[in-house]
């Protein structure tokens, strides 16, 4: 489970009160888009989710929108509405766009002191571990799954909603770009070096150079992503 996704439960549409029927339809689809089901260059077959959900078309038409503008999904005149594929330049617009906000949590949350720094602490000292146990087992996704936890603590840690809202909206998009890549090493070994550095660093309390890794760390994942995406023939 992605650290901001939460499991749509399919009983919701039973009680829809305090939430739009729209916003349910969009959760749903926003979870089969990030979990692959619906995959890069798909076509969203509205009378098909409308069937599936059990409504009408109005709420999934409204929640189509509503990833669309989010940069999750395409409409194309006349021929309907797709799931994202993002090229060469937004991949690395997007990763220079997140360099920039996990340094400034970096720097934030290298500021905590007592409870709240023990806190951060003790949950990436176990993601660190995680991330190992995974490379070991050559458990690719979980890996993956275990860098993600490992950033957004950091980045809820800066305790700025602007911030984490931002940053959601990055990483979901540059998600889309990772789900073909979720099967193979991408340099898990250096990252997880990476990310020890990053919490030693967080432990000592040093927020420039926290701030400093950070931005290289994501720097340099792009770099390995680059190398290990195969050129387009």
């Amino acid at each position: 489970m992605l650290p901001w996704l939460t499991e749509f439960p399919a009983q919701r549409f039973n009680d829809v009160r305090d939430t739009s029927l729209a916003k349910l339809v969009r959760d749903d689809m926003l979870a089969l888009i990030l979990k692959g089901v619906l995959i890069p260059g798909q076509r969203i077959n509205e009378p098909d989710v409308a069937a599936r959900l059990g409504v009408s078309r109005v709420p999934v038409r409204e929640a189509l929108r509503e990833l669309e503008s989010s940069g999750l999904v395409v409409a194309r005149k006349h021929a309907g509405v797709f799931v994202r594929q993002l090229d060469a330049s937004e991949i690395r617009d997007l990763y220079q766009m997140r360099g920039l906000l996990d340094g400034f949590a970096g720097r934030q949350a290298a500021l905590l002191v007592g409870e709240p720094k023990a806190v951060l602490l003790a949950l990436l000292d176990d993601s660190v571990h995680a991330m190992k146990e995974a490379s070991a087992r050559h458990e690719v996704q979980r890996y993956y799954g275990e860098n993600l936890r490992f950033h957004w603590a950091i980045i809820e840690a800066a305790g700025n909603q602007t911030l984490t809202e931002t940053y959601r909206s990055i990483v979901q998009k540059l998600h889309l770009s990772r789900l073909k890549n979720l099967s193979h090493d991408v340099g898990m070994q250096a990252s997880i070096a990476e990310h020890a550095e990053i919490v030693q660093v967080l432990r000592q309390g040093d927020p420039q150079r926290c701030e400093d890794l950070m931005a290289h760390h994501v720097s340099d994942a792009f770099t390995r992503l680059v190398h290990a995406t195969p050129p387009v023939a």
